[in-house]
């Protein structure tokens, strides 16, 4: 199943063909949009790019990203780790789309005053990111322990009817990822790193890192307000953090070969009508579908491009992706076979740059002019 995704050309062939890409790359470091980024492109089944800029942090001197640089992926989490495990969940039916998530999670119905609408919610509106659940509340500044922290997610009031109105909830990919380690029986990261993970060769890619290879990790931030120190190889996400790194939303630690691996896989079961490897083509293409209601850009946990999009303007209509907070982005066009992951620290030092939102387009914009 773990596919050989070595370059397929030389580094030189590769800067001339994607000498644009460079560029914009390049002209973002020196804009301070981020000291450094790890980048890579699949076609035709064959890495065509995948090489580095810059360095960890602004500071000379300080260590150069490479190719290989393990990075936090923030919400690539949602599709690399628990969308990839609802998927396989459902695939192998110990999953179905349409259980009401409390059935999975009683604590989320339990004691809700009438009129919540609470017992409707299901696993697919979590996916599709139209519960009704907020789409960013600050439990973190209220909480101080895992189970304080789902007790509270539990208890959000739900600010829509299912399926009404599409809001981006990390709340409801939190508690997708405890609803989920109801059906695996045991956690998310234990189970998505055995089940999808491994099989993959996704050998770089983990939640919480260890301790000694944290040094080899950018930094995501100057915590000035919350932790007060630098994060570094630990999940930036509060959230995440307060659930021991170990959360449906964010989490994830990887790099590009390994994101190349798994767009991979996903678009060999995108383009072959029989049975292949990790996921059935039936799984991918049910998963892809954009969901309600109307105008919404969101399949089920990935998104797909919509208006001035950050996959730019070449991606087809039948492409899924995902951004992470933190600066890092992939992207998969299913019709094209065309694949592109772009890993950033942009928050460093802090989290005020928006610079990447006018990147991100320009770069993918650029590797699809290039092939």
């Amino acid at each position: 199943m773990e596919s050989d995704i070595s370059p397929s050309a030389s580094p030189a062939a590769s800067r001339d063909r994607f000498a644009a890409v460079y560029r914009i790359l390049t002209n973002a470091i020196a804009a301070r949009a981020f000291p450094g980024c790890a980048f890579g492109v699949l076609s035709g089944g064959k890495v065509v790019l995948q090489d580095a800029l810059g360095h960890f942090t602004y500071d000379e001197g300080g260590p150069a990203v490479s190719a290989n640089t393990v990075y936090d992926v923030a919400s690539i989490t949602k599709v690399a780790a628990t969308t990839a495990g609802a998927m396989l969940l459902y695939q192998r039916g110990q999953l179905r789309l349409d259980t009401p998530l409390g059935d999975l999670l009683p604590g989320f119905v339990v004691g809700r005053a009438s009129g919540q609408h609470a017992h409707l919610v299901t696993v697919r509106n979590l996916l599709a990111h139209n519960s009704g659940l907020p789409g960013y509340v600050e439990l973190f500044r209220t909480v101080n322990s895992p189970a304080d922290l789902f007790r509270a997610l539990l208890e959000l009031p739900l600010e829509a009817e299912p399926g009404e109105r599409g809001e981006y909830s990390d709340p409801g990919f939190m508690l997708l990822g405890k609803a989920l380690e109801v059906c695996m029986n045991e956690p998310l990261a234990t189970w998505v790193g055995r089940e999808i993970h491994a099989p993959l060769g996704m050998t770089a890619t983990r939640f919480c890192p260890q301790l000694d290879a944290r040094p080899s990790i950018p930094p995501t931030e100057e915590d000035t307000g919350w932790r007060r120190r630098r994060i570094q190889g630990e999940v930036q996400d509060e959230h995440a953090w307060l659930l021991n790194g170990n959360a449906g939303h964010a989490g994830l630690f990887s790099n590009v070969p390994d994101l190349l691996r798994f767009a991979a896989e996903i678009l060999v079961a995108g383009s072959t009508p029989a049975k292949h490897g990790l996921f059935d083509p039936s799984t991918v293409a049910r998963f892809a579908e954009r969901q309600s209601p109307e105008g919404s850009s969101r399949a089920l946990g990935w998104d797909t491009p919509s208006d001035n999009s950050s996959s730019g303007h070449h991606f087809s209509r039948h492409s899924i992706g995902h951004l992470g907070f933190s600066g890092c982005s992939l992207w998969i066009d299913l019709d094209a076979g065309i694949a592109a992951t772009l890993l950033t620290n942009r928050t460093w030092p802090d989290r005020q740059s928006q610079l990447i939102r006018e990147i991100r387009p320009a770069f993918h914009n650029a590797v699809r002019e290039a092939l």
